[in-house]
């Protein structure tokens, strides 16, 4: 019997992980928790820096214009999808790493001193005593209101819940308990070991994903079925 996975993060993330699911004989139901949109920033100078550093793919689809300016520079990526994007953006050096932020920011090389952050309006500080980081906030990601009553629905269901943040994994728990929904028959594969805290205890089983990516967090879905 195929079971469902609820995938609450936004577009177009979301399809990249149902079509994942779906090569694991997981049957994908896609309600966003979240819209992305961009916001206006004022680009620095690229004089100012020795690299850049993305920890989201949606740095790259919502910097606009204003990313062309540091194509020359080294840009340090979490993640595959977000090194992809910005080689297909036209950064000329995309050096990927595994993790989060502060991974990212711990493993940079020392004539790395002064470092661009683009970033989403809810991120995750990094810090490093010898780099300073100078962050422009280029895109939010907004609660969406309306799909409240849509995810309690396909909750009725039991399907295995993905959360690929802390934050969706705090906003599902505050939604599931205002319905009243029973944790107990749920469900939860999380991205993180934060986003599994964030979610709090009292799930029928909840797991974490060994590394943070869609392929890990699916394979602990994949589990949870048995």
């Amino acid at each position: 019997m195929t079971r469902a996975v609820l995938i609450l993060r936004p577009e177009p993330g979301a399809g990249a992980t149902a079509e994942r699911a779906r090569a694991l004989r997981l049957e994908p139901i896609v309600q966003p928790l979240f819209r992305i949109r961009r916001l206006p920033w004022d680009p620095p100078r690229a004089e100012g820096f020795d690299a850049v550093m993305m920890t989201s793919a949606n740095a790259v689809r919502h910097g606009g214009p204003g990313l062309t300016r540091y194509h020359h520079l080294p840009l340090h990526a979490v993640g595959a999808a977000t090194a992809a994007a910005a080689r297909a953006a036209g950064f000329h050096t995309v050096i990927e790493h595994r993790g989060d932020a502060a991974a990212l920011v711990a493993a940079l090389p020392g004539d790395v001193r002064r470092l661009l952050h683009l970033a989403g309006r809810e991120h995750r500080e990094a810090a490093r005593a010898s780099v300073s980081i100078e962050r422009r906030i280029v895109y939010a990601s907004d609660r969406d209101a309306a799909a409240a009553a849509a995810i309690v629905e396909a909750l009725g269901g039991h399907p295995i819940v993905l959360l690929h943040s802390p934050r969706a994994a705090r906003m599902l728990a505050e939604l599931v308990d205002r319905a009243g929904v029973c944790r107990g028959g749920l469900r939860l594969a999380a991205i993180s070991p934060a986003a599994l805290a964030a979610s709090g205890e009292g799930w029928e089983r909840a797991a974490a994903a060994a590394v943070p990516t869609d392929d890990a967090l699916l394979a602990v879905a994949a589990r949870l079925c048995d």
